[in-house]
């Protein structure tokens, strides 16, 4: 089969390699179409001990299922593996599971390839109406389903009556503001410094979106979601929440600084992190996506994975528009 492996920090070569065989309990998949994430943008920096090279990335899929009983069934991937049993999974929290792994992670090759091995109990059915470019969204949604859901549990306001900011206009920024969108909030904004990038998530309809350098920001809002993690981002985060108001933290990026702990302990704001998501998380995403609750999901590129290593140096030269590349192989 045909994979796009990751060779060394910034490179990524085209490779035929063996299809790999599904152990048990578990299916291989043809995969229909695969995004690129932020980590795997990451990994291909050499920044991410945990993807040494070589090793293929990739975690955002949907397919089709070519073993087993359900052969031929269309399904998206939840690429986060649990075992059911470990005290995590059994208190409904598998994605803290200190022994989760994820496809794109040793020991599990990812999905920038022709074929990718998942457990069973990780494939979710797609209707028709969904084709696999869209549904390969559904897991970086689900990471914004996660970060607005648990954002509002502890604010405890209605939405309707809720001011929400969005800090990022990437993949997971402009889900979380399309998941916030869909409860119907009081007023909802989005920060993001590519006018391209604005545009496109302006068209989306509801959402006000502007440029973080601009004075267009909201004096205050009741939730705040932190799409980037990065210094700037943080300290954006402090400044404009209300006093008893939560910050939600689900950007990656390194670093420590830019909280304004005095203001946080002052104001008695509610920071908490978000990763990942739950089974129920996804379940109840990938049921809003195909009830057309998010939009018609149009925020991505599409190109084929033979051109995956242009794809990466694009979004490293910040060229791409779109908040997503979304690579199908054999395309």
């Amino acid at each position: 089969m045909e994979a796009l492996v990751y060779t060394a920090p910034n490179t990524l070569v085209l490779r035929e390699t063996a299809v790999p065989e599904p152990g048990p309990g578990e299916v291989l998949v043809r995969v229909g179409a695969v995004g690129i994430c932020g980590s795997d943008m990451h990994a291909y920096h050499g920044h991410d001990s945990r993807r040494p090279a070589p090793l293929v990335l990739g975690h955002e899929a949907a397919g089709t299922i070519v073993s087993g009983p359900r052969t031929g069934a269309r399904v998206t991937i939840n690429p986060l593996v649990v075992d059911p049993d470990c005290p995590a999974a059994r208190a409904g929290r598998p994605h803290l599971s200190p022994t989760r792994q994820i496809i794109s992670m040793p020991p599990r090759p990812g999905a920038f390839a022709g074929f990718v091995t998942i457990p069973e109990r990780n494939v979710l059915p797609i209707g028709d109406a969904l084709d696999f470019r869209r549904a390969a969204l559904a897991e970086p949604i689900a990471v914004s389903w996660h970060a607005v859901r648990i954002g509002f549990e502890r604010l405890g306001q209605a939405p309707e009556t809720a001011n929400v900011l969005v800090l990022g206009g990437g993949a997971i920024g402009l889900a979380a503001a399309l998941v916030a969108r869909s409860k119907r909030l009081r007023g909802l904004w989005l920060a993001e410094p590519n006018a391209r990038r604005r545009a496109q998530i302006a068209a989306q309809g509801g959402i006000v979106a502007y440029d973080p350098a601009s004075d267009a920001a909201p004096e205050e809002v009741d939730l705040v979601i932190d799409a980037v993690g990065a210094a700037a981002t943080r300290a954006a985060a402090s400044r404009r929440v209300r006093p008893g108001g939560v910050i939600v933290h689900v950007g990656l990026l390194p670093g420590e600084a830019g909280f304004d702990i005095r203001r946080i302990t002052l104001q008695e704001i509610t920071l908490c992190g978000s990763y990942c998501y739950t089974p129920e998380d996804f379940a109840a995403t990938l049921a809003a996506m195909e009830a057309g609750a998010l939009g018609p999901l149009d925020w991505f590129e599409t190109r084929p994975l033979a051109a995956g290593a242009q794809a990466f140096a694009d979004l490293d030269a910040g060229a791409v528009p779109a908040a997503k590349i979304v690579l199908v192989p054999g395309g």
